[in-house]
């Protein structure tokens, strides 16, 4: 593809997505603090993958890409809610998220926990406002059990979970992918189901874009993993090393950095190789997965 089409793609539907979710917490009739809380960490910038990923799907499947624009929503909710978790004195402890104070710097631990909390459960009630027209009762009910899988114990927080455990100790291969399937590929892998079940995919092409997002979003940690050590602070807009101050298990640690960028490529080889076997317009999809290969923040 083009990367002028792609660069095109990219930023008219970050536009579109944060232009909703400006939206969406605007119209809440709820306190002023707690809605300033939720714009901040939502504006605070980001590669918007997961909602890219609702748009590229509904695309392969020559749909129009606006119609998954509140699940592609609710779904930046969520991962937004996890972020300012995970910043909080008694998670990671992070001062920088995206070259900004994270949420409870600026807002207190209590209204950034409040926030959190708020952007999740209000993500169900977007998500549960898909017009009858683009999905239908039966499928936005499907759209909120797996949303509820990915961003639960099953998924994000057991993911979450497992990481904090897993501080301290020197994890297999295996249990550090546990770790990084749940806590980062749950969420990424709903954004490709959520896309392809608006669209009204199959089995088979469910079976093979779970299967692209699942290495996609293993893909994504091994670079994580990897910028922690080799990134450019000004560029990720945090520290590098956090992981090592941390103590936590990485790829680069476990495989060496050399390991490391194969284990990446051969990932990225795989989300591609189901691609192909979707039987999709997969320009757009194959495009993302190459960029969050390379990505540098």
């Amino acid at each position: 593809m083009n990367t002028n089409v792609l660069d095109a793609f990219i930023q008219e539907h970050k536009q579109l997505v944060e232009s909703e979710l400006r939206t969406l917490v605007e119209k809440l009739k709820a306190p002023p603090i707690i809605k300033e809380a939720m714009h901040y960490s939502l504006e605070a910038g980001g590669k918007r993958i997961r909602p890219l990923l609702v748009f590229a799907t509904l695309a392969a499947f020559g749909k129009n890409p606006k119609d998954g624009l509140l699940a592609a929503s609710a779904i930046e909710m969520i991962h937004t809610y996890s972020l300012i978790h995970d910043d909080l004195p008694s998670m990671d402890n992070d001062d920088l998220r995206r070259g900004k104070p994270t949420n409870h710097k600026v807002f207190g631990e209590a209204i950034a926990t409040l926030a959190g909390d708020a952007l999740l459960t209000y993500s169900f009630e977007v998500i549960s406002r898909i017009p009858a027209e683009i999905a239908s009762s039966e499928t936005k009910l499907q759209l909120v059990l797996e949303m509820a899988k990915a961003a639960g114990c099953e998924g994000m927080v057991g993911g979450q979970v497992a990481d904090m455990e897993g501080e301290g100790k020197t994890l297999t291969i295996d249990e550090l992918e546990y770790i990084h399937i749940h806590k980062t590929g749950a969420l990424l892998k709903y954004s490709v189901i959520a896309g392809a079940l608006i669209a009204g995919a199959n089995q088979t092409q469910l079976k093979n874009l779970s299967a692209y997002a699942h290495h996609l979003g293993l893909a994504f940690q091994i670079r994580d993993d990897i910028l922690d050590l080799e990134g450019n602070p000004e560029v990720l807009g945090k520290p590098v090393g956090s992981d090592t101050t941390n103590h936590k298990s990485t790829y680069p640690q476990l495989l060496s950095m050399e390991g490391a960028k194969e284990a990446l490529q051969g990932q990225l080889d795989l989300a591609k190789h189901y691609l192909e076997k979707s039987g999709l317009t997969i320009n757009l999809l194959k495009e993302i997965a190459d960029l969050i290969a390379s990505r540098d923040h």
